[in-house]
């Protein structure tokens, strides 16, 4: 009788894989959702209060935005909040363009006090918003990229939440756009819709443990100082949350963002997005303790470790069901449902290189590919050692 080699797998152990990948890759993007969901039933409230209005700083760092911070500080300067209550504090990391005079320039014009500070030699922005935070006279700071527009209203919004003696740090809603404005109804639109939507379960849960860094906000005295290569907008609600208070989410302060124009813009951002986050987990990794942090380190593992890997599990789920596929019954079923995904992702990918407008029919899926494709990318950047303090400025 031939014998088994010893470490051969066997039809069990793929079977194994298969259902184990599946379901992972269910809970992940299904499961958790889910089981928010029940858990926000239990609503937890936040005590806002719109006739709240304490100073506010609203921090911007920038590198070479000439293309954009004239209408950035326009959108800013219009927040329909007291003015005597509001100030504009830009970071310039060592700016090389007409940055730095197009916001002197409004300096000496706004109705708001905005001061601009210029940081050499260029270390990024986290070490950029380090050191203007010092500066804020407010006692709520709230963070803006350089070309982030906010609704009129998105201050009185975001601060209204702090009347809450709970709430530490709260986000905004970003929507994507067209050029002309008009909102966006597939692709990463759908993703943030998806995400968006998760944040209101986890806000009603307790805290969410994802945020948009174009529109936050934070009691300034929570502040900490981070090192250069941390993702300021990732580690700063985790550390307030460590500290005992809310992180909440906003859907009434609105950020526009024009979506980028091709997946490899949208790839190259989510990579190094991605990587950063990956990163700020590592240095976070206490926060995954459920003995010290229970239903939040629960959360901060199914929403972001596993969501940040899910690759693993989709790559051995495709793995596994080919080897399976003539086996039948489910087998076959993820199969074909999988070369159905990806093969419509991959026409998405075809449709856009020859500049064609995607339908949601495509967009969906092909976003689908570019997001685990760029965590699978980071992922391997990070075990690497990889760091991305840096970069150039995010093109529409």
């Amino acid at each position: 009788m031939q014998e088994r080699a010893p470490h051969a797998i066997t039809p069990n152990m793929l079977e194994f894989l298969f259902w184990l990948s599946a379901v992972l890759v269910v809970y992940i993007y299904i499961g958790y959702p889910a089981l928010m969901g029940l858990l926000a039933l239990n609503k937890r409230p936040v005590a806002y209060d719109d006739s709240y209005q304490p100073n506010v700083s609203i921090l911007i760092a920038a590198y070479n935005e000439e293309k954009d911070i004239a209408e950035t500080l326009e959108n800013k300067i219009a927040q329909e909040y007291p003015r005597d209550r509001l100030e504009v504090l830009v970071v310039s990391d060592e700016s090389d363009d007409d940055t730095d005079n197009i916001v002197k320039r409004y300096a000496r014009t706004s109705d708001i006090t905005i001061r601009l500070f210029r940081q050499t030699a260029r270390q990024g922005k986290t070490a950029g918003l380090n050191l203007i935070a010092p500066e804020a006279k407010g006692e709520i700071i709230i963070f803006s990229d350089a070309n982030s527009q906010w609704a009129p209203d998105s201050v009185a919004k975001l601060v209204r939440n702090f009347a809450d003696p709970e709430v530490g740090y709260v986000t905004g809603k970003m929507v994507y756009t067209h050029d002309d404005g008009s909102l966006m109804g597939d692709g990463c639109s759908s993703y943030m819709k998806y995400e968006n939507w998760l944040r209101e379960q986890e806000t009603a849960a307790g805290s969410i443990v994802g945020v948009d860094g174009g529109i936050d906000a934070m009691r300034r005295n929570l502040y900490e100082p981070l090192s250069p290569d941390q993702l300021p907008d990732f580690v700063q609600p985790l550390k307030v949350v460590e500290k005992g208070w809310r992180a909440i989410y906003e859907p009434d302060a609105l950020l526009k963002e024009k979506a980028l124009k091709d997946s490899e813009s949208e790839f190259a951002m989510r990579v190094r997005v991605s990587l950063r986050a990956i990163w700020a987990l590592y240095d976070m990794r206490q926060l995954l303790n459920p003995f010290s942090h229970g239903l939040y380190a629960f959360q901060l593992l199914s929403h972001k470790v596993l969501r940040y890997y899910a690759f693993v599990p989709l790559a051995l789920l495709a793995l596994v069901s080919t080897v399976l596929s003539n086996d039948g019954g489910w087998y076959t079923l993820a199969f074909w449902a999988q070369l159905g995904i990806y093969g419509v992702a991959f026409a998405g990918h075809r449709k856009e290189g020859k500049g064609e407008e995607l339908s949601s029919l495509f967009a969906i899926p092909y976003y689908f590919a570019v997001l685990n494709f760029a965590c699978y990318k980071a992922a391997v950047a990070f075990w690497r050692g990889q760091k991305k303090v840096t970069w150039n400025p995010r093109k529409g």
